[in-house]
């Protein structure tokens, strides 16, 4: 039997490292390491072939949170650089590839089991070769579109949380210039995502004539927002209206005929709000195009180990290509 390939997972919070064989995660070999242990991904890789005695992996693939060109990239939330040299060194595999982590989630859609999947807009099951849209929502945001053609499947990189925040009422641009005091620019990933929700709670709070209340982190406003707490649920409000605009301008630019997978710790928190929260009007208030927004599904994916299996799957047809 072939040595396994292993696989490195680097969010903008924690690196998920598994082992696959045949285009497959092998079982119980998934684990995580907070980023703020370690100062580079290297002892990250020698931690886990330590404690888990694995051998020189056949190959190695890397997915991060942040653009990749020419076989390097640098993490968007975390001070880390990495290159296709680094994971070579550090594991040993003789075929490396990088990927930016949308690109890994992306090639997983159609091998996610139907339990990790939560549909918001139920729709048909995709056509063969039908445009899918995979939208990450945690530490950052991004999307990527997944297109499958005869030569296989192809997910380009993107940056999508880096664009500007969508502005449709003078409250939205009062929310920009809050919001742009931290970089100069309102992006989109500075609203939705885990620091982005914190910011809108402290842009209600202080709307509301109560910033000493805006001392709660993400987690704690969503348990307050079960709860009932009005200042919370208006900030998950806000949210879901601007997760919702945002996931139709970037409907309206790829036309996913086969569905958009809303993916991360974040989108999960959100799933049980986001038709109460008029994600779904949102989403479909383009005007004329309103009508032509009803043929996208949404769906949120709960296996937050999804990349890993994108790129054991990536991996594969790289391997089987030679």
């Amino acid at each position: 039997m072939t040595a396994p390939s292993l696989l490195a997972d680097i969010g903008g919070t924690n690196t998920r490292v598994a082992l696959a064989r045949g285009g497959k995660v092998i079982h119980g070999s998934v684990r995580h390491y907070p980023n703020a242990e370690f100062d580079s991904l290297e002892p990250v890789l020698h931690r886990y072939i330590a404690e888990t005695g694995t051998e020189t992996p056949a190959a190695a693939c890397l997915a991060m949170a942040g653009p990749v060109r020419e076989g390097v990239g640098t993490l968007t939330n975390l001070d880390w650089t990495l290159d296709a040299a680094t994971l070579a060194h550090a594991t040993g595999a003789g075929t490396v590839t990088l990927l930016n982590d949308l690109q890994a989630q992306g090639h997983a859609l159609g091998h996610l089991p139907s339990e990790a999947l939560y549909p918001v807009i139920a729709g048909p099951p995709p056509r063969l070769q039908s445009t899918q849209l995979v939208i990450g929502i945690g530490t950052g945001f991004n999307a990527a579109p997944v297109f499958d053609t005869p030569a296989g499947r192809f997910v380009p990189p993107s940056e999508s949380g880096h664009v500007a925040l969508p502005l449709r009422d003078e409250r939205d641009v009062r929310l920009a210039q809050f919001l742009e005091t931290a970089h100069g620019f309102a992006a989109v990933e500075d609203a939705l995502s885990g620091r982005g929700l914190v910011a809108l709670h402290e842009f209600v709070c202080t709307e509301a004539g109560a910033p000493g209340k805006a001392t709660l982190k993400g987690k704690q406003i969503m348990a307050a927002v079960a709860e009932g707490d009005a200042l919370c649920r208006e900030a998950v409000g806000l949210f879901s209206r601007l997760l919702g605009a945002v996931a139709g301008d970037l409907a309206l630019t790829q036309l996913p005929f086969g569905g958009l997978f809303l993916i991360g710790g974040v989108a999960r928190a959100m799933a049980p709000y986001l038709v109460e929260m008029r994600f779904v009007e949102s989403l479909r208030d383009k005007g004329r195009f309103s009508g032509f927004m009803e043929q996208f599904s949404v769906t949120v994916v709960s296996d937050d180990d999804a990349a890993l299996i994108g790129m054991a799957l990536h991996l594969q047809a790289l391997l089987e290509l030679g």
